[in-house]
């Protein structure tokens, strides 16, 4: 578990974006909100927010990864920035969750759950749950999950200690309330952050939010990017005040 003191507060910005059907329109808005935002230690977007799920050009799709992991690198310097983008690999196209710290990739974590109804099996392949991992960045552990795995309480589990666990999703309107909970109930019951970015499409949830440990929200649907802070004292006093 991680120790706290001295610990310097992160301030968040939670990223609550439609999707543009041009890719660079995409890309332009996300490098302008980092650029607009210096104060932001951790920037979440939303799951494949450069592209959404665009299966009728998907290899235009994955193809738009290496430009877009150029572009954001060089656009990232202290601050953590966390999203999903479609990646060709060897093992097939991932939704991969990707996070950039100092100009690179530091951590990638391929999508497991795929989500049925939103024909994911058919165009994705599933990443392995052994390769869902704690990491570390300047002494905060972090998790992440992407959308539809927000669901599976043997992922929760692997996020036992974490200090923040990020959520980049594309949730849909007709279970809105279901992120909303689920949110709330995993940082509860890990007592800790989370900090969830879906996205703001018509048929989306919006419902991006920062969770406290002890379950309070900040959650406003008509904002683009939704600001707040992980307090580490307040990690600490939750832990102190109920032990797990």
């Amino acid at each position: 578990m991680t120790t706290f003191k001295n610990k310097v507060n992160k301030n968040v910005a939670v990223l609550q974006f439609d999707t543009d059907p041009d890719y660079n329109i995409n890309l332009d808005r996300l490098v302008q909100a980092i650029k607009d935002n210096p104060q932001a230690d951790i920037i979440v977007a939303p799951e494949v927010v450069l592209t959404a799920f665009d299966y009728d050009n998907f290899d235009k799709a994955s193809d738009f990864y290496d430009k877009a992991i150029e572009t954001l690198c060089a656009n990232i310097d202290n601050q953590i920035l966390a999203l999903t983008l479609v990646r060709k690999t060897d093992n097939g196209i991932m939704n991969s969750a990707v996070i950039i710290n100092r100009s690179k990739v530091v951590y990638i974590q391929d999508k497991v759950k795929l989500f049925t109804l939103g024909e994911e099996l058919k165009y994705f392949t599933a990443g392995k749950m052994d390769d869902i991992l704690k990491f570390e960045i300047d002494g905060v552990v972090y998790g992440m999950l992407i959308c539809f795995e927000l669901r599976f309480k043997e992922i929760w589990k692997k996020f036992e200690g974490c200090d923040v666990i990020l959520v980049p999703s594309r949730w849909g309107l007709p279970r809105k309330s279901h992120i909303e909970v689920l949110s709330q109930a995993l940082a509860v019951m890990n007592q800790c952050y989370v900090v969830l970015s879906n996205s703001a499409d018509s048929d989306m949830a919006s419902s991006s939010s920062i969770v406290s440990p002890n379950g309070d929200l900040i959650i406003d649907d008509s904002l683009d990017i939704i600001l707040g802070k992980v307090d580490f004292k307040e990690i600490a006093r939750i832990r102190r005040y109920i032990k797990m």
